[in-house]
């Protein structure tokens, strides 16, 4: 029993932990007059292999929601400034 909860809140710390270092993601200090287009990072993601399911803005970054070649689901970050790949995290 206590290996169960022992190991269920390591799970919860570990996602909380992860969230929490996406939130803190600094992509740019532009201001968003400057950011490129949501299609403009839809294109940026394709071109790095990626099939683009969801795009929003995440604190001060893109966050891309897609499949890669592989058919992993991805969760990938992108300055808004310049659309380099800043991050991803897969399934």
């Amino acid at each position: 029993m206590n290996k169960i909860i022992l190991a269920t809140l390591l799970i919860a710390a570990a996602s909380a932990g992860m969230a929490r270092a996406e939130e803190d993601q600094n992509c740019t200090q532009a201001a968003k007059d400057k950011w490129l287009s949501e299609d403009a990072i839809k294109d940026k993601a394709k071109a790095a292999g990626l099939d683009v399911r969801r795009v929003k803005v995440e604190g001060s970054c893109y966050e891309v929601y897609a499949v890669d070649a592989k058919g992993a689901k991805v969760e990938a970050l992108f300055n808004p400034e310049t659309g380099a790949l800043v991050g991803h995290e897969s399934e």
